[in-house]
C-alpha cells in the first residue's frame, strides 16, 4: 500500500529550515526568474520562451504564485513594481494599491469597531472586514502588461499557465503547506465560503482542511477568476460576477465597500509614479564597484574620466554640485531605487544614508568581511533602521491625500541630523516605528530579467498571511487586510479616510550603476516591515561583505521591533536575531541595551524571503546571476 503524502513530506518536522542552504548561484544569458515557488517560476520561463519580456513573465509568475502560495499573495491584494527598460536605461515605478471605500468615514469605522468589541483601538484589526481595501493587483497585472510588456503575447496567453495549475491542481510545497496549516482556522472563521481554500477530507472538521506538503490542490474558482480577467481585462474583475461576489461578502460581514469603489479603480487604474533613489558609496561599495568594472565593459571616456579625477570629495553621495566632476568614490557608487510612498521603500534609503553618514563622521568604521554580523555592524544597522522607521511611521501615507516630504527625508542634510541620534555605546531611546510586523505580514517578492536586458522587481501581497481570509463566493481568492495599516487617531497623516491608500509595506528594489545607467541588480526581500531591513542587509552583504547573490540571501539576518507573527507588542523594542548569529554577539548587543531574542526553525519566516538577480557583461553579452532565499520553497531559474 503506498504511503500518503504526509508520510513522505513531513513539513512539520521541527528540524526543517534549521540550517542554511547549500545552493549554487544560477547563471543565465537568456533571462532569469527568481521566486519562492518552482511551478510559478516555470510559468514565467514559459512566457519568456514564448517571446514575452520580463514584464509579461512577471504577471504570469504573480498569477501562478496566487495559485501555489495563497497564504502570501493574491489577486485580492495589492502590487507594486519597478521596471528597468534596457533601451532607455530608465527605472519606472507603478503603484498598484487600492483605496478605502469612498463612502466610509473614520467615525463610522470607530463606531462599528466599538459596537463589535467595545473599543476602537489604535488600528483596525487584521481580521475585521473594515480592513478590506479595494484590491489593486488585478488592475496592476493588466497595467504591467500594457505599459511594460512586449506586446507579443495576449493576457490570455500570459495567464494560461496559472489557469492550468488552478484547474488541474498542483502539488503543494513544504513552506506553503506549513503557512496554509497555520492559516486554516482563520480561513474557517472568516467567511461562509471557506471551503474554497481548503482540501476535501471526510475525516477532517467540516470535511475540509489545509492541504499538506506533496498533496494535490486545485482551485477552479480562482482559475475562473483569471479567465474572466484574461477575457475582459480589468472589467473582468472590477465589474460583473467577481465584483458582485466581492461586494456581497463584504456587505454580509458588515463592511462598507461599494461597487462604485471597484468601478472607480477600474477607471483610474494603477498609478505611474517616480521611483526614488539614493546614490550610495559608503562601506567600501565604491571599491567593489571599481573592481567589478572590467575594462571591456567601460567606454574610453569612462576610463579617461577615471584617470582625471584623483581627489575624493567629502560626503560621498550628495549633491548636485558634484554632478559635473565626480570623484572616483562617487563614480563607483551604486544607485538604489525604491518605490515611493505610500510604500515604505524610503526606510531602506534613509537607513543606508545614515550608515554612510556615520562612516563619514567616524562614528563607525569601514567594515571588512570579518565584521559581518559583528556587534558593531549589527548595532549600526539596528540603530539606523530604528531612526528611519520612526520617521516613516509618521510620514508614509497616501501622497495624493497628504503631503509626504520624500525628497527631504532622503536628503544629505536631514540624514546628517538624524545620524546625530546614534550612539556607538548604547541603544538609542528613539521610539520604535509603532506598528511593525507584529501582524503576520506575508508577501511574495520575485525578480525577472529577460534576454533583452530588461528587469522587473515585482511584489504582490495580501498583507497579513491570507489577508482577512474572506473569500468572495466562487472566486477562489481571499481579500487583503491592508486597511489595518491605517491609524485611527485624528491628526495623524496616515489616519483612516475615505478613498485613501494606507502606509504600505510592500517594496520592490533595484540597483543601477550611475556611471552608465546599466542594471546592476534586481532584488527584494518580502515580509511586512522586514522588507526595508532586508534590503539594507542583503545590499551590504553583496557589496560590502563581498557575498555572491546566494550567500547574500543565506546569511542570518536581524529584524528589529517586529515581534513574532500575531504575538508582538505595538511598541515592541525587541531585536530579533536569526539562528546562526554568534552567541558572543548576542550578549554584546544586550550589554549595549538591546532587548534581543534568537529565532529558530519555521519562525525564521520573520526574516523574510528574498530574491536577487545580478547582472554583468561578458564578451558583449549580459550574464544574469541569481540567488533565492533558503527560507522559501523556490530558487532562481534560467530563462
Amino acid at each position: 500500500m503506498p504511503l500518503n503524502a504526509s508520510a513522505i513530506y513531513p513539513s512539520t518536522d521541527p528540524n526543517f529550515i534549521t540550517f542554511p542552504s547549500r545552493r549554487s548561484v544560477v547563471h543565465s544569458t537568456n533571462g532569469m526568474v527568481a521566486c519562492t515557488q518552482p511551478l510559478a517560476a516555470q510559468a514565467g520561463q514559459q512566457i519568456l520562451s514564448n517571446g514575452g519580456n520580463a514584464a509579461d513573465a512577471a504577471v504570469a509568475v504573480a498569477a501562478a504564485l496566487n495559485i501555489t502560495e495563497p497564504s502570501s499573495t493574491g489577486i485580492g491584494g495589492d502590487m507594486f513594481c519597478l521596471f528597468y527598460n534596457a533601451e532607455t536605461k530608465k527605472v519606472s515605478a507603478m503603484n498598484g494599491s487600492g483605496r478605502s471605500g469612498a463612502g466610509g468615514s473614520l467615525e463610522q469605522v470607530q463606531h462599528d469597531l466599538v459596537a463589535k468589541s467595545g473599543t476602537a483601538g489604535a488600528k483596525i484589526p487584521t481580521t475585521s472586514v473594515h480592513s478590506v481595501t479595494v484590491p489593486g493587483a488585478a488592475a496592476g497585472w493588466v497595467d504591467t502588461v500594457e505599459r511594460f510588456g512586449s506586446g507579443n503575447l495576449s493576457l490570455e496567453q500570459i495567464l494560461a499557465p496559472a489557469i492550468k495549475l488552478g484547474e488541474e491542481g498542483f502539488p503543494v510545497s513544504e513552506v506553503a503547506a506549513n503557512a496554509w496549516s497555520e492559516g486554516e482556522e482563520l480561513i474557517r472563521q472568516a467567511s461562509p465560503n471557506y471551503g474554497e481554500m481548503l482540501k476535501s477530507d471526510k475525516n477532517a472538521q467540516d470535511g475540509r482542511r489545509a492541504p499538506k506538503a506533496g498533496e494535490l490542490f486545485a482551485n477552479p474558482g480562482l482559475a475562473k477568476t483569471f479567465r474572466l480577467l484574461a477575457k475582459n481585462g480589468k472589467a473582468g474583475f472590477y465589474k460583473g460576477e467577481v465584483a458582485e461576489a466581492l461586494i456581497k461578502v463584504v456587505h454580509d460581514l458588515g463592511g462598507h465597500l461599494q461597487l462604485e469603489d471597484l468601478e472607480n479603480h477600474l477607471k483610474v487604474g494603477s498609478e505611474d509614479v517616480e521611483a526614488v533613489s539614493l546614490k550610495f558609496s559608503g562601506q567600501s561599495v565604491h571599491e567593489a564597484q571599481r573592481a567589478s568594472l572590467h575594462s571591456e565593459n567601460r567606454t574610453d571616456s569612462e576610463k579617461q574620466g577615471e584617470k582625471s579625477n584623483h581627489s575624493e570629495t567629502p560626503g560621498g553621495i550628495d549633491s548636485e554640485k558634484h554632478d559635473e566632476v565626480q570623484s572616483p568614490k562617487e563614480k563607483h557608487s551604486v544607485e538604489i531605487w525604491e518605490h515611493p510612498p505610500n510604500g515604505q521603500g524610503i526606510v531602506a534609503l534613509m537607513a543606508l544614508g545614515i550608515i554612510e553618514e556615520l562612516e563619514r563622521t567616524g562614528q563607525i568604521s569601514t567594515w571588512t568581511k570579518a565584521d559581518h554580523n559583528s556587534t558593531q555592524h549589527l548595532h549600526a544597522v539596528i540603530e539606523s533602521l530604528r531612526i528611519a522607521f520612526a520617521d516613516a511611521n509618521w510620514w508614509v501615507t497616501d501622497p495624493v491625500i497628504e503631503r509626504v516630504p520624500t525628497t527631504e527625508l532622503i536628503s544629505r542634510p536631514y540624514l546628517a541630523e538624524r545620524a546625530k541620534l546614534f550612539s556607538p555605546d548604547k541603544a538609542s531611546p528613539v521610539l520604535s516605528h509603532g506598528s511593525p510586523a507584529h501582524n503576520h505580514s506575508d508577501t511574495v517578492y520575485f525578480a525577472v530579467t529577460d534576454r533583452f536586458g530588461n528587469g522587473i522587481s515585482f511584489i504582490n501581497s495580501n498583507f497579513a498571511g491570507f489577508g482577512t481570509a474572506i473569500i468572495p463566493a466562487g472566486c477562489g481568492f481571499t481579500l487583503q487586510n491592508r486597511g489595518s495599516s491605517f491609524e485611527l487617531a485624528e491628526g495623524h497623516p496616515n489616519v483612516y479616510a475615505p478613498g485613501k491608500r494606507p502606509y504600505h509595506t510592500i517594496i520592490p528594489a533595484m540597483i543601477t550603476n550611475p556611471s552608465d545607467g546599466s542594471l546592476h541588480s534586481v532584488y527584494g526581500v518580502m515580509g511586512g516591515f522586514m522588507q526595508p531591513q532586508g534590503h539594507v542587509q542583503v545590499l551590504l552583504n553583496m557589496l560590502t561583505f563581498k557575498c555572491n547573490p546566494q550567500t547574500a540571501l543565506d546569511a542570518p539576518r536581524l529584524c528589529l521591533g517586529a515581534g513574532l507573527p500575531d504575538e508582538g507588542d505595538v511598541m515592541d523594542r525587541t531585536v530579533y536575531l536569526e539562528e546562526g548569529i554568534r552567541e558572543d554577539v548576542v550578549k554584546e548587543l544586550e550589554a549595549l541595551g538591546h532587548k534581543v531574542e534568537l529565532v529558530r526553525g519555521h519562525k525564521r519566516k520573520l526574516f523574510g524571503k528574498g530574491q536577487v538577480i545580478r547582472c554583468h557583461v561578458e564578451d558583449g553579452r549580459i550574464v544574469y546571476s541569481g540567488g533565492s532565499d533558503p527560507r522559501g520553497d523556490g530558487a532562481a531559474y534560467p530563462g
